[in-house]
């Protein structure tokens, strides 16, 4: 999955499993995606798999297939991305290896086609024909909106970075090697028919992309054919291959995948360091010195037991605790994930309508895309002891039009705000306010609707400016 949504590689092929059933067939046509809400969107996509059966029984455990007679659902994927999009895309500047990668598989490895520099629809055309070469197109939501759409819903449901790939294939060819991915996957079949295998995994929910060999893997615990309209899910780990079958002139699938680095194992190597600093202030034992030559030694044998009674003290803390802070994985899903799809709304970027004062019910605007965050002053040295501040960060509501273009126009493609925060220089994105408006943040946040003078802050003032504030930027309405 390309960096932060994905590597999407080719993901998916299923097959017939002879102990759990993964292919379901549609009894009547689903309807056309609901945008209502992020539930909504998420439960059109797998429709008429119902949410609670999915996560049950398909979630990180087995591939599902979803084949449809749809005729409205398949023209609906079809007008998500097609292979006449690229000439129109290549005119606007597109570059091998950033946006586009060709490759075919050959004798069971990866062979990559790409030319150097800007991207040129004929030579990618010549190159589709005549080598048979795969088109793999990277972050497709950045130029075509639908896609945009559904992925902006489904990481609001989610609440994890969520990325995509096209894949368009000749007929009679192949264009990646059996592999894994590191990876949540939902395949959603737009043009032709692609024949996929799937294996059972070697490594299951795996942590890294992997590529495994013919004679590895063993045979298929899954094998079909996907058609417009056709949906497939399989975990992370699932082991599988895809190829054009001859008929078919060509395939186009898009991968949408989440879930990358999203693991309780991941959340502990986050949260575990806040909450050893705060308890340490606290608890005496932690702040206790560690034997003398301890990093000189190989073995810390004689050290476990004392390892092992300073972590209960800190298991005894979380079950006393409401909250933990994150402190990257929250700050890479607030400033990296994409911007509302607002369409002909974007006036609710601007201020408008009354002001708020303190008799005025205000509510929230962009929930789904608001949090409240607790983190060391910035003003101050973060590696230090240093008292927190709350901040209202989101990736939406106080940036204009501009910013969100841009947001859109560099999700999931690695930029230089993602260098910085890995150096540790960047900065979240958001308003910032003293940590006693933290129970009002919580509150409005909380609410459907609160008045300003409930606001639980000391002075009408402080409320005032408090609601004033998040109007200015456009993080709530007046009602």
């Amino acid at each position: 999955m390309p960096k932060k949504g994905g590597k999407h590689a080719e993901m998916g092929k299923e097959t017939q499993a002879p102990c759990k059933r993964a292919k379901v067939e549609a009894a009547c046509s689903p309807s056309v995606m609901s945008f209502e809400s992020p539930d909504s969107l998420f439960g059109s996509l797998i429709s008429p798999i119902k949410q609670e059966v999915f996560f049950r029984e398909y979630w990180e455990q087995k591939p599902l297939l979803v084949q449809r007679n749809a005729p409205r659902l398949a023209a609906y994927y079809q007008s998500l991305f097609q292979l006449s999009d690229l000439k129109e895309l290549c005119s606007q500047g597109l570059y091998y290896g950033r946006d586009v990668n060709i490759c075919r598989c050959v004798n069971g490895k990866k062979k990559v086609l790409n030319k150097e520099g800007r991207v040129n629809y004929m030579q990618l055309k010549k190159d589709f024909d005549q080598k048979k070469a795969t088109i793999q197109f990277h972050q497709p939501q950045r130029f075509k909106e639908e896609l945009w759409k559904i992925q902006e819903k489904l990481e609001c449901y989610f609440g994890s970075l969520v990325g995509s790939n096209v894949y368009i294939t000749p007929q009679g060819s192949q264009g990646l090697p059996p592999h894994y991915d590191d990876v949540e996957v939902f395949i959603l079949q737009l043009e032709g028919e692609k024949h996929w295998r799937l294996y059972k995994p070697t490594v299951h929910l795996a942590r890294e992309y992997n590529v495994e060999s013919e004679d590895r893997i063993g045979n298929p615990t899954h094998e079909f054919v996907l058609k417009p309209g056709d949906l497939l899910y399989f975990p992370r780990g699932t082991i599988h291959q895809a190829d054009t079958p001859l008929g078919t002139s060509y395939s186009t699938h898009v991968t949408i995948s989440t879930y990358q680095n999203n693991s309780w194992g991941d959340f502990l190597l986050d949260t575990i360091p806040g909450l050893v600093f705060e308890t340490a202030k606290e608890d005496v034992a932690l702040r206790t010195s560690i034997p003398r030559q301890l990093l000189m030694q190989v073995d810390i044998a004689d050290s476990t037991e004392k390892l092992s009674s300073l972590l209960r003290r800190l298991a005894d803390r979380v079950e006393n605790t409401r909250e933990l802070r994150s402190s990257d994985m929250k700050k890479d899903f607030i400033m990296n994930r994409l911007p509302p799809c607002l369409g002909c709304e974007a006036d609710l970027l601007t201020p408008g309508g009354k002001l708020p004062k303190i008799d005025s019910k205000i509510r929230l605007q962009f929930r789904d895309h608001a949090v409240v965050t607790v983190e060391p002053d910035q003003e101050n040295s973060v590696s230090g002891p240093t008292p927190p501040s709350p901040a209202w960060a989101g990736s939406a509501g106080e940036h204009d039009a501009w910013e969100l273009l841009y947001w859109r126009e560099t999700h999931m493609m690695g930029t230089e705000d993602e260098a910085a925060s890995e150096e540790g220089t960047s900065q979240t994105h958001g308003l910032r306010f003293p940590l006693s408006h933290l129970d009002a943040l919580k509150q409005i946040w909380s609410s459907s609707a609160v008045c300003v003078k409930e606001l639980k802050l000391i002075s009408d003032e402080e409320k005032e400016n408090l609601a004033l504030s998040l109007w200015t930027e456009c993080l709530i309405e007046v009602i």
